[in-house]
């Protein structure tokens, strides 16, 4: 359904997401609520998957999309329907813009959860990877293994576990405005029945 009101919710959601996920990945620079040196903080956090992928690459789509319903432009020789159609298929663009920023956030929270934390393993400065292919996901009791920071492997799966509930949300979102936007743009103008509380054309 080409409703510029879907949009707008999708863009309403899209913001606060962005916010959150950027909050998540600068908490992982303080592993265990302290601070460390930069080499002792995991490789994945200096991706910034949070801050740039599900964070700054997401702001523009939102943008986009909660302008939509309001859009009244009358782009191609005046006909507000070629008009329409033209901003909708823009909204496609940011949609797949949005996809690739979430979906990198995606894998490297994937790629940090199977990982582990960096850590000190004998409470000196020995630190490393202690953890292979997640086997401490279902096995609690190896995580005494990482003796500093203290509460590192929680305070590390919690904020990655929420940056890969968040980011993969973020490309269901995006997925579903690039379908809309399709429609959008080979319908033109169409009635939005309803849709998020909108009741005319896109």
């Amino acid at each position: 359904m080409c409703c510029g009101g879907c949009a707008k919710c999708l863009g309403v959601v899209l913001i606060p997401l962005a916010i959150l996920c950027t909050i998540a990945n600068v908490l992982l620079f303080f592993p265990g609520g302290t601070i460390q040196d930069t080499n002792h903080i995991s490789d994945e956090v200096w991706y910034f998957g949070g801050i740039l992928g599900s964070g700054v690459l997401m702001v523009f789509p939102a943008l986009v999309f909660l302008g939509l319903k309001n859009n009244d432009c009358c782009g191609c020789c005046g006909s507000e329907g070629c008009g329409k159609r033209f901003a909708m298929f823009t909204s496609v663009i940011f949609a797949a813009v949005g996809v690739v920023g979430a979906g990198y956030s995606f894998i490297v929270s994937a790629v940090a959860l199977n990982r582990g934390p960096l850590c000190s393993i004998y409470g000196n400065d020995t630190w490393k990877y202690p953890f292979e292919n997640g086997n401490y996901l279902g096995n609690h009791g190896i995580w005494t293994d990482c003796k500093s920071p203290e509460n590192i492997v929680p305070w590390n799966l919690t904020l990655f576990s929420l940056l890969l509930i968040m980011s993969g949300t973020q490309v269901v979102l995006c997925a579903i405005q690039a379908i809309n936007g399709l429609l959008g743009t080979i319908c033109g103008e169409c009635k939005c029945c309803g849709c998020c509380g909108g009741d005319g054309p896109v």
